[in-house]
């Protein structure tokens, strides 16, 4: 067997040695399996080719999450063009800035249209095709179509390695988003890495609760279980749903899913509020994308019945870093997200050296999953690669054993008079509170200390707990200096579209609450 350096190849290969495995089901509607998917994909190739995609164009897409995009998504990258997944939520200035900024030649669209993303890329010249598959026997249909589409054109184009096959923004904590750049060849180290950290197998199924245009979705839930023959259920509605999410996953009798904290939290809630009668038995449950409090995840193992995985991930690693390993593989540890997977990681100082055991300095990667470099962004990508290593932006130590503890962003540690305090370890405490259902600790400027820590707490249901009640509980758990000054009780909290809080918003949030006056707008 032809070394599968390429996610198209690995997905063949799949189709021809599980061709009668169920690849793909959309609640309630339709079940596609490998082989079907390999036809349907080649035939979409074959129409963009007829649309005049040529190697090396970027296509856009933005879709809620259906069988629609999975298929557009890799006929786009089979005929070696580069796909551009957009959130379907953005606002027409947010469509033409990722449109403009990818260079995108084509919009592919669901059959419903999207207004903001038709107007932003009309603006643009940029023409739009909408996508539907009426039923799993049925091609697909794009509209307008061309006249020639004929799949002898596609059967003659050969992938390799180092074609750009993704193009994502990173969510840009402090500054604008950048341009990242994924091969095909990043894609299936990270796939058959993520497959080998959890034994991924044609047995597993699950059902994807994220969206599919950020990695977390694409390439954790659907990519690799797609590239282990194992099968993915897609909710009717096309996004995450609390009240059908167990039904779906019984229905396809599911082994695992990976989620965002948030959706973790939503899902403990309703059991606690309102329990199914059985759950499925799960291999394990991962959680992923920002950091999971240990009450939490103790409180999701008692709730589900099964172990949870924390990982640690990245746009610019293709997502997957770091993970705690199955329990047949080791201990998996609360706090911790973990060991290296498929790469060499190293926490450095400013100078580049690598660190011992326990030290904390900036975590950094290499390995075959990372990003060559961000587009057009010399300045960024000098900083991002020093010292031979992609320097994550985030701070950690290694323990011991090899597992990696994360202490925070660079720029969100908060340094209150010259002690850095990790938001990580705060927040953990706020949430171990039995009447906090979420919280999020941040810097605010302060002319004694230069910062000063607050926090952003939402209440449990019926829960009357105050802000003195908060402090009194931080004043208990945590060293003097790391207790919030300041609590607001809310009942939310600004995130971004992957359900991720972003200190640097919530803070803005907040302080314009007390003072638009006396409150200086945050730098960088």
């Amino acid at each position: 067997m032809a070394t599968n350096l390429t996610l198209t190849r690995l997905l063949k290969h799949v189709a021809e040695k599980f061709p009668t495995r169920n690849a793909i089901s959309v609640s309630g509607k339709f079940i596609v399996t490998h082989e079907r998917l390999q036809q349907l994909i080649e035939q979409a190739a074959s129409q963009l080719v007829a649309a005049g995609i040529q190697p090396g164009d970027v296509v856009a897409l933005t879709f809620p999450n259906t069988i629609e995009f999975v298929i557009m998504f890799l006929a786009v990258i089979r005929v070696r063009a580069t796909a551009a997944p957009l959130n379907s939520a953005y606002m027409p200035e947010e469509f033409e800035f990722y449109l403009s900024d990818s260079e995108s030649k084509l919009l592919l669209i669901a059959k419903e249209g999207n207004e903001a993303a038709e107007a932003a890329a009309a603006k643009l010249n940029i023409p739009r095709i909408k996508v539907t598959l009426p039923n799993s026997d049925s091609d697909v249909s794009l509209s307008p179509s061309s006249p020639l589409s004929d799949c002898d054109l596609v059967s003659e184009i050969v992938n390799d390695p180092s074609d750009v096959a993704l193009f994502l923004h990173t969510s840009g904590t402090t500054s604008r988003p950048k341009g990242v750049p994924l091969t095909q060849h990043n894609l299936v180290s990270s796939v058959n890495n993520i497959k080998s950290v959890y034994k991924l197998t044609e047995s597993d199924s699950t059902v994807i609760v994220l969206p599919l245009f950020h990695v977390h979705g694409l390439i954790a839930g659907l990519l690799s279980s797609l590239g282990a023959g194992g099968s993915v259920t897609l909710p009717a509605s096309g996004r995450f749903s609390a009240s059908s999410f167990w039904s779906d996953m019984i229905k396809c009798n599911a082994t695992w899913y990976t989620a965002v904290p948030t959706i973790h939290q939503i899902l403990l809630d309703r059991h606690f509020s309102n329990p199914e009668s059985s759950y499925p038995r799960l291999r394990f449950i991962r959680s992923c994308s920002a950091a999971l409090a240990p009450s939490v995840l103790a409180r999701l193992e008692e709730a589900f019945g099964a172990s949870v995985l924390e990982a640690y991930a990245m746009t610019e690693a293709t997502h997957l870093m770091c993970s705690n390993p199955l329990p047949e593989n080791g201990p998996h540890l609360p706090g911790s997200v973990g060991k290296p997977v498929g790469q060499e990681l190293g926490i450095l100082n400013e100078n580049g050296v690598v660190q011992g055991a326990d030290e904390k300095g900036e975590i950094c990667i290499r390995g075959p999953n990372v990003t060559k470099g961000y587009k057009n962004n010399p300045e960024a990508n000098k900083s991002a690669f020093q010292f031979g290593w992609f320097h994550t932006g985030d701070v950690g130590y290694l323990d011991s054993d090899g597992y990696l503890h994360l202490v925070g962003r660079i720029k969100e540690l908060i340094n209150r008079g010259g002690e850095k305090i990790s938001p990580i370890e705060v927040d953990a405490v706020l949430v171990s509170h039995p009447e906090i259902a979420q919280a999020v600790a941040f810097g605010v400027p302060d002319d004694k200390y230069g910062e000063e820590i607050n926090c952003a707490v939402i209440p449990r249901e019926g829960s009357k707990i105050d802000e003195g009640d908060v402090l009194g509980f931080c004043k208990k758990n945590l060293a003097a200096f790391k207790v919030p000054k300041k609590v607001f009780m809310t009942d939310s909290l600004p995130k971004t579209a992957t359900g991720k809080i972003q200190r640097r918003l919530v803070a803005e949030h907040f302080l314009a609450q007390i003072s638009t006056a006396k409150v200086p707008k945050f730098g960088a």
